[in-house]
């Protein structure tokens, strides 16, 4: 089994942070995004979208897509549970991970990948209007989240899950998208804080 990597990246990011979690090592093969090593023929005979993480199992099946991966890792190491528990808790968790990978990790995603100017290559056409108008909806979303975790500690409930790290990642993105967590919204900020002081963080 070998995970292909792409280091800062967000994508990636979550499958290592799961696995930290979970406490399971899987063997890494870096590749720099940076030089576009995602776009060659290794990952391409891989993942015909070319893009990371990309799972290889030992009998050469091969998983795309982090939360896919993810799930992966949770049925063959059940615990610690970060799908939730029981139908409520995991459709629970299913509904806050939509939620906040459609409304927050989408939105600052194309605000970065329409206005950073290391995206030119990547984005064609890369077009600003598109990622400022993603701005607000990110924020908008963040004010609703802010509400929401007045009343718990955890985005899905009282378990850290797949959709606080799906979170944290978002969050973290928002620096080089140019955008900033309003410090009026203290739940997120605390939210944040303390999902950033997990030693999985750091994965």
């Amino acid at each position: 089994m070998k995970l292909f990597d792409g280091g800062r990246a967000p994508n990636p990011r979550r499958v290592r942070i799961f696995l930290a979690e979970k406490g399971i090592s899987v063997p890494l093969v870096p590749v720099d995004m940076a030089a576009m090593e995602h776009r060659g023929d290794a990952i391409a005979a891989r993942n015909p979208l070319r893009r990371l993480p990309v799972l290889e199992l030992d009998d050469g099946s091969v998983l795309t897509e982090s939360v896919a991966i993810c799930r992966y890792f949770e049925e063959i190491q059940p615990e610690p549970a970060l799908f939730g528990r029981g139908a409520l808790g995991k459709a629970q968790v299913e509904m806050w991970q939509r939620r906040i990978e459609m409304n927050l990790f989408w939105p600052v995603a194309q605000a970065f990948r329409h206005i950073h100017p290391a995206m030119k290559e990547w984005e064609v056409p890369q077009i600003a209007e598109w990622g400022e108008a993603n701005k607000p909806k990110a924020l908008e979303f963040l004010a609703m989240l802010d509400a929401e975790l007045a009343q718990r500690e955890f985005v899905a409930g009282d378990a850290y899950s797949i959709a606080d790290i799906t979170g944290l990642v978002a969050i973290d993105f928002m620096k080089p998208a140019r955008l900033a967590v309003p410090a009026e919204l203290a739940n997120v900020v605390r939210w944040h804080a303390a999902l950033a002081a997990r030693p999985s963080a750091s994965a």
